[in-house]
């Protein structure tokens, strides 16, 4: 049997991991790990090791961009690949609402689509506290 489908599966079976991967589905654009960060409220260590598995399992690919690493969805034309990213596309949207929202908000913070701000930096938390006061929360 192939391991790469046995990685693949064992990857998107951590709930930290398919939130991220179904993440990079629906917003159709790499992220890095400072925007995981601040999309996911993970710690740097662990969005860094939930995006480097999913690059390891063949889900993602990583490019080097100044000090930055941005992830996106890994290219490939694969019966089983198409049938994988089908289905984690068709989840629920509402159970990741919350985390397509602040993905949007973060991913409007680029300057010529490129990241230019750290994880939990000031200009994201008074992003997100602006944000809790326009929704009443």
């Amino acid at each position: 049997m192939n391991e790469d489908y046995i990685d693949a599966l064992k990857a998107l079976a951590e709930p930290h991991r398919l939130r991220l991967f179904w993440l990079l589905i629906h917003v159709d654009q790499c992220i890095t790990v400072a925007e995981a960060v601040d999309v996911t409220g993970d710690t740097s260590y662990n969005a860094s090791r939930n995006l480097k598995i999913l690059y390891k399992a063949g889900l993602l690919t990583q490019m080097k961009m100044g000090k930055w690493v941005y992830y996106t969805l890994a290219e490939q034309d694969l019966l089983h690949w198409d049938l994988l990213v089908k289905s984690v596309r068709s989840l629920p949207a509402d159970e990741f609402a919350d985390v397509a929202a602040r993905c949007k908000k973060r991913l409007e913070m680029r300057v010529d689509n490129e990241c230019v701000v750290g994880a939990n930096s000031d200009e994201w938390l008074e992003e997100i506290a602006d944000s809790a006061l326009d929704t009443g929360r």
